[in-house]
């Protein structure tokens, strides 16, 4: 289906009692702004806006592209206005904090706290050596505690990868940009093209059952941003491991560089049978949490043992 970029609300522009200072980032099925509010507290603030169903050619105002996707659209935003819903119930350090939602312009908007740092993305492709183990073991152990909380609210992310890991200037992890809304919308609607991220999606993200997605579909995808720390890139697209699978081992190629134990711990995680991986986020990180030394290493890092003793005494969920 063609499409075209669409304009973004312009700086200085009053949404509510938000003000527009700057665009993001832009994507297939939105927009994403900074703003202050009317103290001047910086927010960021999500606009659905699907590249494919509505377009905004000049003014505020988005209007579906044909009538035909009409009916989409408004689908697209009921799904996306009740992820906000369920997404601002969740307090966690380590997800992001959705503070508002509402309808304006013909179309709908999630406002989330700003948060100072950079993305994973952005951290790897900066990096000048080997990533530390114990940098990714804590990060993706913090991590995996805010998707625990999420999944214990019954929400998939649907889209981790490691532009969508955000590293605060403290070194904390959290969790963005949630895409269950545009999974919903595609898998549902088959006249969408399906947005996926190569190589991070899992293999049943290319069904259209959504009874096949489960927390093993995020896990598919935390495994997938552990081993783009190692190499720099994404694994093969899993569509196409599924046809002919030249996903080599990743502790056969790092054996010597990380610990067995974690090497063995991303290739549990990329699987390509969903039933082959952790069945719940807790079994990956209680698994992530021991035998957490470097190797060669006398003993585990205190901050790891505080992440253990932290989330151990939590329990499954």
């Amino acid at each position: 289906m063609a499409s075209q970029p669409n304009r973004a609300l312009p700086c200085g522009y009053r949404l509510l009692n938000y003000r527009i200072e700057k665009q993001l980032s832009a994507g297939g099925f939105s927009l994403v702004y900074l703003a202050v509010d009317e103290n001047d507290v910086p927010v960021a603030i999500k606009e659905f806006l699907p590249n494919a169903l509505a377009l905004r050619e000049s003014g505020s105002l988005v209007q579906a592209t044909s009538a035909e996707n009409l009916n989409l659209f408004r689908y697209g935003m009921k799904c996306f206005f009740e992820e906000g819903l369920a997404l601002a119930k969740i307090s966690h350090p380590n997800v992001v904090r959705v503070t508002n939602f509402f309808r304006a312009n013909d179309t709908v908007y999630m406002v989330m706290q700003y948060e100072r740092g950079r993305t994973l993305q952005d951290y790897i492709l900066h990096r000048k050596k080997e990533i530390k183990e114990n940098f990714i073991r804590r990060i993706f152990a913090e991590l995996l505690g805010g998707l625990r909380e999420v999944h214990a609210h019954k929400i998939l992310h649907l889209d981790i990868k490691p532009s969508n890991i955000y590293i605060r200037l403290d070194g904390s992890p959290l969790l963005i940009d949630f895409g269950a809304a545009r999974q919903t919308l595609t898998q549902e609607k088959t006249s969408l093209n399906p947005m996926y991220t190569p190589g991070f999606a899992a293999p049943e993200q290319y069904s259209h059952d959504r009874g096949k997605l489960g927390p093993w579909t995020d896990i598919y995808g935390v495994g997938a941003s552990m081993f783009a720390c190692l190499f720099g890139f994404a694994p093969q697209a899993a569509n196409l491991r599924m046809e002919d699978d030249k996903q080599e081992s990743v502790k056969k190629i790092w054996v010597g560089h990380y610990s067995d134990h974690l090497l063995e711990l991303i290739d549990w995680c990329l699987k390509l049978d969903p039933l082959l991986r952790p069945q719940s986020v807790f079994a990956l990180q209680k698994a992530l949490l021991e035998n957490a030394a470097e190797p060669g290493a006398q003993k585990k890092p205190s901050l790891l043992n505080s992440l253990r003793n932290k989330f151990g005494k939590t329990g499954d969920r």
